[in-house]
């Protein structure tokens, strides 16, 4: 298949050649590896790479990915991965709310709607708007991968990337926040391989990640090589359940065994004090083997108390050798619902003392660290934090297992934002908005659910799946609704944006949400026999002087008990450092700051932290009043 430009301009084209999604799970060659911290089945490919800037798909470089072609390659310089185009000196820094970056200066609407089955041919292809990152670089396969998968893995490109591996064409992937694969094994050679990147800044996935932040473009989070182990544990899942004081976990583990059919999976469960408390084996007669372990006196999960169990699995051929091994630490808890909609987790109510957060750092915008995150933990503890949504997109993996040691709440949300195609000019105008009902559409936000679900799914501290932010309500996220609830019983959804269509409250959000509501419209809507729990997706916008007031949402929780908390807006200012000419200091900026318009300028600074994890006055009285309740 060749590669074609005309799928930016098709909302019913966002992945080709990409791996179904499955979860975040690392394989080892044995268990002794794992316990060496021994990992030769992933290879980094971080690092410096070739890179051709092009102010539009004009001004791409055609025949930039054919290895032998050093003419096509001779304007391009160097570029580090992770990170954003934008931040290393290549095309415009902007910041824009809930506009789209070309509102004010060409005219989009969405193609495929209202029952009209054909694009817009160049809507994005041809545009003068959508500069385009070409990335090279070499790579030699070790050894050890002979005769093994080889996948290719990238955590987050923003926003429609194209691959080649040694000149041939491997995938195209949309989605800019969730894991893309792609199996390279038949493009590989011994030696040097070549790969390339055409990472285009705009598609018609831009309509759906009309997010409140900075628009960056690039790959900005860390890509891989991953070979299978010799019998390849491809999927896993763990569905841990709670009767009394006995656990019960119901595992699915997908496995191609390349005809080892005399194999066998050996499943383990160490408990908190380091004990073995659980073990089966089952032969691998399928490729989906299902097993069901017993866990006496468990110990259950929750922010006060966060205890792990292991789950430990083996691949074992005939003979006992260690054929493939993957740990995975799970907890166990119970979440319902009351008759009087409370919300309780393991038997008692779920207070909800949470922020949203963005995934920010000032000098690297959202190409985190692993220690940007561990302070982040660190700050969530000590100011009575215990709750995030991850707005508005998947996060980086580590997180969701931070989230599981910490004990911190997790709303998991969706890639999904299209606030600028029903709102406009501060009013709800939903006549031409996406994804609605439009059959066109569906696939593509079904896959980005997909996506989410799949790769965190055995995460103990995820409580809600989120089905996007801001985008009105209709069919499609109805059926976003459906997906969830279908593999899912552990789990409550979340969509606050049914509050503006309410013909579709009975099948989308488990849960009452709504943006900004006043407390005593909470009170209000609490007083009449609620049919849904009430959480606040966001509240309490951290903006200059502001969260005045903060008691009379905390004094909710003695008014109602189906009132659950909610998430201030929000955790830390989106803020970028730079060099001031006059003073000569390095200081924070905000949208307007960089010469971008439009702008939403300092709307971009609203949270509880600046962008350095300096706390702002506003913090004294969230923490005062979460410590209140955080038990």
């Amino acid at each position: 298949m060749e590669a074609s430009l005309a799928w930016l301009d098709d909302p019913t084209v966002f992945r080709v050649g990409k791996l179904p999604a499955r979860s975040d799970h690392t394989v080892y060659e044995s268990a002794s590896a794992y316990r060496n911290g021994s990992q030769r089945l992933r290879q980094s490919l971080d690092g410096t790479w070739g890179f051709h800037y092009g102010d539009t798909p004009q001004h791409r470089t055609p025949a930039f990915f054919e290895p032998k072609n050093q003419v096509a390659r001779k304007n391009f310089t160097s570029i580090q991965v992770p990170g954003h185009i934008q931040l290393q000196g290549f095309g415009q820094i902007q910041y824009i709310n809930t506009l789209y970056p070309w509102d004010g200066q060409v005219y989009r609407r969405p193609p495929m709607i209202d029952e009209d089955e054909t694009s817009y041919p160049g809507i994005f292809s041809e545009a003068s708007d959508n500069p385009v990152g070409e990335y090279t670089r070499t790579f030699e396969v070790p050894e050890y991968f002979t005769n093994r998968t080889v996948r290719l893995q990238f955590e987050g490109v923003e926003q429609a990337m194209y691959v080649w591996v040694n000149g041939h064409f491997v995938g195209y992937s949309e989605d800019s926040f969730s894991r893309a694969e792609f199996d390279i094994t038949s493009y590989l050679v011994p030696g040097e391989n070549f790969l390339a990147v055409a990472v285009y800044k705009l598609s018609t996935a831009a309509f759906l990640e009309d997010q409140d932040m900075f628009r960056f473009s690039g790959i900005f989070r860390s890509v891989w090589l991953e070979a299978s182990a010799l019998v390849d544990i491809q999927d896993v899942s763990f569905v841990p359940t709670v009767t009394d004081n006995v656990g019960k976990v119901t595992g699915t583990v997908a496995v191609q065994h390349a005809g080892l059919i005399d194999g066998r999976l050996e499943a383990v469960v160490i408990g908190p004090d380091n004990q073995v408390v659980a073990t089966t084996q089952c032969p691998l007669a399928n490729d989906d083997v299902i097993f069901e372990l017993s866990v006496p006196e468990v110990q259950v999960w929750s922010h006060q108390s966060p205890i792990l169990y292991e789950m430990q699995l083996t691949i074992r051929a005939a003979d006992g050798t260690e054929l493939a091994f993957v740990p995975y630490r799970i907890g166990f808890r119970t979440l319902s619902v009351t008759a009087e909609q409370q919300i309780q987790l393991n038997g008692r109510r779920l207070f909800l003392n949470g922020v949203n957060r963005h995934e920010w750092h000032p000098s690297r915008g959202r190409a985190l660290t692993v220690a940007d995150m561990a302070e982040d933990v660190a700050l969530f503890k000590k100011f009575h934090i215990n709750a995030v949504r991850t707005s508005h997109y998947p996060n980086q993996m580590a997180w969701y297992f931070m989230m599981d040691e910490a004990g911190i709440y997790v709303m998991a949300e969706t890639n999904l934002e299209s606030h600028g195609t029903w709102q406009k000019m501060g009013a709800v105008e939903p006549s031409v908005n996406v994804p609605g009902s439009h059959k066109s559409w569906r696939e593509v936000v079904l896959d980005r659910a997909r996506s989410n679900y799949e790769q965190f799914k055995n995460h103990v501290s995820i409580l809600f799946w989120s089905l996007g932010n801001e985008s009105y309500a209709g069919e499609n996220i109805a059926a976003m609704n459906a997906f969830y609830k279908e593999h899912d019983k552990t789990r409550l959804t979340h969509y606050e944006g049914v509050f503006h269509n309410r013909q579709f409250n009975a099948v989308i959000s488990d849960v009452e949400s709504r943006m900004y509501a006043s407390s005593a419209d909470i009170l209000a809507y609490l007083q009449q026999k609620p049919v849904k729990p009430y959480l606040n997706c966001e509240f309490m916008h951290s903006m200059g002087n502001s969260v005045g007031g903060f008691d009379e949402y905390m004094a909710l929780y003695n008014q109602s008990p189906a009132y659950t908390g909610g998430f201030v807006w929000d955790y830390v200012d989106q803020a970028l450092w730079q060099h001031d000419a006059i003073t000569g200091e390095q200081v924070l900026s905000y949208g307007g700051d960089f010469n971008d318009r439009h702008s939403d300028y300092e709307f971009s600074g609203n949270g509880l932290f600046f962008a350095d994890r300096q706390p702002k006055p506003a913090l004294q009285e969230v923490a005062y009043y979460y410590e209140q309740f955080d038990n």
